[in-house]
């Protein structure tokens, strides 16, 4: 049976929530941990479609996975395969490219199929592929993804033609047993990139610069086990921030991650957004009127995204939600994926006033009352962003295909229902 929320929108929520681990660490973390035959140990992992999809690939490369806790799981790869990944599941998500880098390192083969993820225009799989054969691999034409380093990975200057995240942490992945130093440049630098260099370290590797865009690695014969707790997932925090605004609530987010919130606060702040930084917590005033910030001289300003320490891509859905409900005229430009912004036709049947420009901008203006509507989601973030506009609508929403809301978001409707929403998952 598929699952459905069905939400009461129009109420002030109130509370504390707490974000969930990061699932873009998460999804690295555990491909970390084909790297060595001793057990690794990964604390507060959300408990996500996306998450549990990469522990059934990795079980089926003959991992060890058990689960210690309730956002605590245990691996071990003593006993790792050569097998060929499990089509089906590796297509659900493209966190499953990350595999490509570890088996590479550790057997000297790997066969993936396409990955797979959101439809939000074309996702490049060319940088992973570059940087693996700049480590010695080589790539064999067809269908599936076929690597082999017959000879072993060796380190080398590799600098990505694009900042790639997961090219990045396939090519960290990759590098940290391959022979000799290894430089990556025009390496991703966000969070969850830091976060997979710190488990690494623990592991025994040596790398410097991550968190920068020039990271060096020194390759050692061999890492062992580790403990390692993931960070706040601060794309949750921002979504959770999104929906304080548009809903004129006042939350609590605990345990928050400040330090990676720079670029969004200056960002929500061009919509009279504020919010308070109370140690490691977030607070969010109820009730603030969010008017758009006109650039200097009177000039219509723009929210657009870029590469980290850049307002985040996937924040994106959330903003053009939280400026639906801001008076004035603000540009929305969504540089990196030609299909991200397509969701707004469901804003539109909600009564939001959108006029989307071409595939990348769209130009919001507000405050509109919002109706709500039946609809479906299309990806994660977009299906958060629906399921925020519908908590500010006036009267019942229904969001269909709601699995992919739960890819990134661990127990939604639960979580918001300790806030007060009218949340209900049902069968349909």
């Amino acid at each position: 049976m598929a699952e459905a929320l069905v939400i009461d929108g129009g109420q002030r929520l109130a509370g504390t929530i707490r974000p969930v681990g990061n699932k873009n660490e998460a999804l690295p973390a555990i491909a970390a941990c084909l790297l060595t035959d001793r057990e690794v140990i990964l604390d507060n992992v959300p408990d996500i479609l996306d998450v549990r999809a990469m522990l059934e690939l990795v079980a089926g490369l003959g991992v060890e996975v058990s689960q210690r806790g309730p956002q605590t799981w245990a691996l071990c790869a003593a006993n790792l395969t050569a097998a060929p990944l499990e089509g089906e599941v590796a297509r659900r998500i493209r966190g499953s490219i990350l595999l490509a880098g570890p088996l590479l390192a550790r057997l000297g083969q790997v066969e993936l199929a396409p990955p797979g993820g959101d439809r939000i225009g074309r996702r490049r799989v060319d940088t992973h592929l570059l940087v693996l054969c700049g480590l010695g691999a080589e790539l064999e034409e067809g269908e599936s993804l076929v690597l082999r380093a017959p000879g072993g990975l060796h380190g080398g200057e590799l600098f990505l033609d694009e900042a790639s995240v997961t090219g990045t942490e396939n090519a960290i992945l990759a590098a940290v047993t391959a022979t000799g130093r290894t430089v990556i440049l025009n390496a991703a630098s966000e969070p969850h990139v830091r976060g997979l260099c710190e488990l690494l370290c623990a592991m025994g590797a040596r790398i410097r610069g991550h968190g920068s865009n020039i990271i060096e690695i020194d390759g050692v014969a061999q890492l062992g086990g580790a403990t390692h707790r993931l960070g706040p997932d601060f794309l949750e925090v921002g979504s959770f921030i999104g929906l304080a605004a548009a809903t004129g609530s006042a939350l609590t987010i605990a345990d928050a991650g400040p330090r990676d919130l720079a670029m969004t606060r200056i960002v929500l702040r061009r919509l009279n957004l504020e919010f308070e930084v109370h140690g490691d917590d977030v607070l969010v005033p109820g009730g603030q009127e969010l008017v758009v910030q006109e650039d200097w001289g009177g000039a219509i300003p723009k929210i657009d995204d870029a590469p980290w320490p850049g307002f985040p891509a996937d924040l994106v859905s959330i903003a053009l939600v939280v400026a639906t409900q801001a008076r004035g005229l603000v540009l929305i430009h969504e540089k990196m994926y030609e299909s991200r912004l397509f969701f707004i036709d469901r804003l539109l049947d909600m009564g939001a006033k959108i006029v989307l420009c071409d595939p990348h901008r769209a130009v919001v203006y507000g405050p509109s009352r919002l109706r709500g509507q039946v609809m479906s989601s299309p990806d994660i973030r977009a299906g958060m962003a629906l399921l925020i506009a519908a908590l500010a609508a006036e009267g019942r929403s229904v969001i269909h295909n709601v699995g992919q809301i739960d890819r990134g978001y661990e127990r939604i409707d639960e979580r918001l229902r300790s806030l007060g929403a009218a949340v209900e998952r049902v069968e349909v």
